[in-house]
């Protein structure tokens, strides 16, 4: 049986890591800008995101992802994301799986989000900050401590996440033909995610709206990180073609099949 969490914290890694009813996304929020979202647009509307996440007919479970109020940190002034991962414990030998991986950044002088501390917190076996990794910009280095206790300091290179900002980086890049190398410091090492954009429309269909949406696919590869089930190191992504470029979907192939991530309800109240 495929594990659920290790399955998910991949995908979120690799691509794009609140109920409410569904909307015609085209009428709300029409694409008025020429050019794709940057961070000081994001920060402008309170959203939610929920996903399903599937493996063939299976149901693995679901994905929420939320920015939270602002937050001090070495009493400064961050951004605070926070990503939910709950398993569809009907699935036989699945049992019930609760995640939480958050991450306090901000911005740097290039508009580029950059973590200041990664954590997840193991919330269904009572583990809190299980997995650990601290970004210090002025010493150059990233310090972490995974789950088996292990703890090691290896060199830091900007813009450096430990994967969950490629949520608004890959936004940052949808529907431009710029591409992207992200540094990304998980399992005890640095790898990259590569990121190929296109300006090209695809109509799409996803639960969350009414009717169907235009959206931008984005193509990556990863390098130096490791994946499941024989995953390849590609995956592709699609964002909707709006003013912020909401996360729609992502698709991983691994050795049986793909493995679906899709938005199924989605709010945004402006600030």
């Amino acid at each position: 049986m495929i594990s659920f969490k290790q399955t998910v914290l991949f995908i979120l890694l690799c691509t794009f890591v609140g109920i409410g009813e569904s909307v015609a996304a085209q009428d709300l929020y029409p694409s008025d800008k020429e050019t794709a979202p940057d961070m000081e647009d994001f920060f402008s509307v309170k959203e939610t995101f929920r996903y399903e996440v599937k493996y063939g007919f299976l149901k693995l479970g679901w994905v929420n992802v939320e920015l939270l109020s602002d937050t001090l940190y070495q009493d400064q002034q961050r951004k605070h994301i926070l990503t939910e991962i709950e398993s569809n414990s009907k699935i036989p030998f699945m049992g019930k799986e609760l995640d939480r991986l958050n991450s306090i950044f901000h911005v740097n002088e290039d508009g580029w989000p950059v973590e200041n501390k990664y954590w997840k917190d193991n919330i269904d076996e009572n583990e809190m900050n299980e997995i650990q990794y601290w970004f210090d910009r002025d010493l150059g280095k990233v310090y972490y401590k995974e789950e088996d206790g292990s703890r090691d300091t290896l060199d830091l290179e900007d813009p450096a996440t430990s994967g969950h900002l490629i949520f608004y980086v890959s936004r940052m890049h949808a529907g431009t033909e710029e591409g992207f190398a992200l540094p990304v410091y998980v399992s005890k090492k640095k790898g990259y995610i590569f990121g190929r954009n296109s300006t090209k429309l695809e109509e799409r269909n996803y639960e969350a709206f009414d009717e169907p949406v235009q959206s931008y696919m984005l193509e990556g590869k990863t390098e130096n990180i490791e994946g499941p089930f024989g995953f390849s190191g590609d995956f592709r992504a699609w964002f909707m073609n709006d003013d912020l470029r909401i996360p729609l979907e992502a698709r991983v192939k691994v050795l049986w099949g793909n493995v679906k991530v899709r938005l199924i309800e989605y709010t945004r109240e402006d600030l």
